[in-house]
Order: C-alpha cells, then structure tokens, then sequence
C-alpha cells in the first residue's frame, strides 16, 4: 500500500484539520501517519494525532532546522503550515524540503511577503485593478477619508489588535496603541471567506466562499456555504494578481453590492473544516499533489448553503496522562540536518 506521512506545524486547537488529513489518508487509499508539531504540550491537536512532536517558537533560530530533521526523521511528504510567522521561514526553505521529498503546497516568498502584510496586499491588488479596502498608514490618511475607520496591525491575524474607530480621539489613541498599523475604509455589509487552494502551477482547484455569519475570537463561529459567481470570480482575479500555491483564503465584506478585499492569509482558515463538509476536499487534493496523482480543477464544485454552528468541545486528561504526554522532544541532533 502507497505510504504518506503528513506533518501540521502549530497545530494547537486544529483537530478538525488533523482529523480530515486523517481521513482523507483513508479515502485516497494510502496509510500514514498525521503527525504535529507545537510548543504546548497541552494543545488539543497533541492528543489527536498519531505522533506529535516538541518544536520552539517559530522565531526561534533552530524552529527550520528542528522540522527539517523531523522530516528526515519521520519520513515526511508533505508539510502543511498553519499560521503566517511560519510562512516566510518555509518559502525561504522551499528547496531543503523539495531535497526531502517534500512537497512543498505553499506560497512562495514575495506572495507571503505581500500578504503578510495587510498595507501592501492592498496597494498590490489595487495596482491590478482589484477592488480592495482603501489602505494607507496613519501618517498618509488623507483629508477625504471619513469616519469611521478600521485600524489594525499590518501583520495581525486573528482579529488581535484590530478595533473600529468612530472619532478622531479613538483614532489618536489607537494609533498610538497598536503597533506598526495599518488604516482602512470602514465597509459595510456581509463578511465572507474564500477559501482557495491552488496547485503548483497557481491555477485554482477549488474556491469556495463562506459567508461569515457569526465571527468570534476572529474565526467564523456560524457561517454557511455561498455559491455565488462575483466571489468565485474575484477569488480568480487575486489568484492571477499574485502567485499561490497551496490553501489561502480571502477575506472580503460585499460593500455597497460589490466584494472588496480586506486582507488575504497564504494557508488554511480557522473556518476551514466547512469547505470541507461541503465537499471541496482541500487535504485530499493535497494528498494526491503529494503523491504525483492528477487533480483537476473543481472550481463551483460544493455544496451550497451548508450551515457551520460551531462549538467548544475538550480532551479530558489524568495526572497520568499528563505524567507522559504523547509530546515528544526531537530525538534528532540538529548537526545531523544537512
């Protein structure tokens, strides 16, 4: 039987994804593990996975070298990032995995460069004609731009440091108070994911866009499927501006009855296991890219109006448990990594 391993970096309260690479294991054929990496042996996704491993932040100098032994180690064939500090560090690495066996479904680094930062993905999408919230930095706002206003970092994620400004004494203030920010035009209206992943060559194999019903702690808490042709052709056009390889998704609110982009993050969404359960099977596609099999586009292909209400659910766990976590330290000397 063909044999895929599947490593998800700082995986922490990401079960559902470990849980669909898992299954998507199972439905292609293959037998493997899904093996995941974190700092905190507490993290849900520890106890989900087959085998979890041990690994420092990801500013850390040793964070690349430690997965690249791990990979070594466990025979890795493909690697799935899941949050932005680490994606410069991959696409820099591209090679080093590719020498691995490695298939490497990430952006590359000018792509992660501009998304990583919330002021140029807008001056660049703007630049290719793309309807995008209007962005400047605090000391270029301009005389026509009224309030209200949306301040955040230009590298945040999850809503941190992101607030509304309705008066220019909130905005003094949040100027002051976050860091390194980016301000935009206020828009109204619905607030949609697009989720996207794209192949190698950057051509989209699925878009699907989630309205974002019900958002908390900056992941859709209740959101649905929305087959709607303006969001899966704007999708298209961000994915000819820039070029992506892998899962992204794209943030947007239809202002005024056209969709305008906000921001973009080159991996997965936190509302990510709603595409799937829509079926646009995103870590089966990535299963089969990694294993040399053709995937076809499949763009429009889910199913419409699917409904997520998510909820909290725990690992419960013993003082024996705790005693010997499945987290595992990297038994690999870094000097052994090439």
């Amino acid at each position: 039987m063909t044999r895929l391993n599947v490593l998800i970096t700082a995986a922490s309260r990401r079960v559902p994804l470990v849980r669909a690479f898992r299954a998507a294991l199972t439905r292609a054929g293959v037998s493997g593990r899904v093996i995941v990496t974190d700092v905190n042996p507490l993290s849900p996704a520890v106890f989900e996975a087959d085998r979890a491993y041990a690994v420092p932040l990801a500013s850390t100098p040793s964070y690349l070298p430690e997965l690249l032994s791990l990979c070594d180690l466990e025979d890795i064939g493909l690697v799935v990032p899941t949050i932005d500090d680490e994606l410069p560090l991959f696409a820099a690495a591209e090679s080093a995995f590719r020498s691995r066996g490695v298939l490497t479904a990430w952006s590359p680094a000018e792509t992660v460069r501009i998304c990583n930062d919330k002021y140029l993905t807008a001056m660049h999408l703007a630049a290719h004609g793309i309807a995008v919230a209007r962005s400047v930095l605090p000391t270029e706002r301009a005389s026509d731009m009224g309030l209200p206003l949306f301040i955040k970092p230009r590298g945040g994620r999850g809503g941190i440091g992101a607030f509304p400004v309705r008066s220019e004494r909130e905005l003094a203030f949040f100027v002051d108070y976050v860091p390194e920010a980016v301000v935009q035009e206020y828009l109204d209206g619905p607030e949609f994911t697009i989720d996207v992943l794209c192949g190698l060559d950057g051509v989209p194999l699925s878009i699907v866009p989630r309205e974002r019903v019900v958002i908390r702690a900056g992941v859709s808490d209740r959101g649905r499927t929305v087959n709607d042709p303006a969001l899966i052709a704007l999708a298209a056009r961000v994915c000819r501006a820039l070029r992506f390889a892998g899962p992204l998704n794209i943030q947007c609110r239809v202002h005024k009855g056209t969709p305008v982009v906000f921001e973009i993050n080159a991996r997965f969404s936190g509302g990510i296991p709603l595409t799937i359960a829509a079926g646009a099977d995103f870590p089966a596609m990535l299963i089969d890219l990694a294993l040399g099999r053709e995937v076809r586009p499949q763009v429009g292909a889910f199913r419409d109006g699917l409904w997520m209400t998510n909820y909290e659910t725990a690992i419960f766990l013993d003082e024996v448990q705790l005693a010997s976590p499945p987290l595992r330290e990297r038994p690999v000397p870094l000097q052994e990594v090439a």
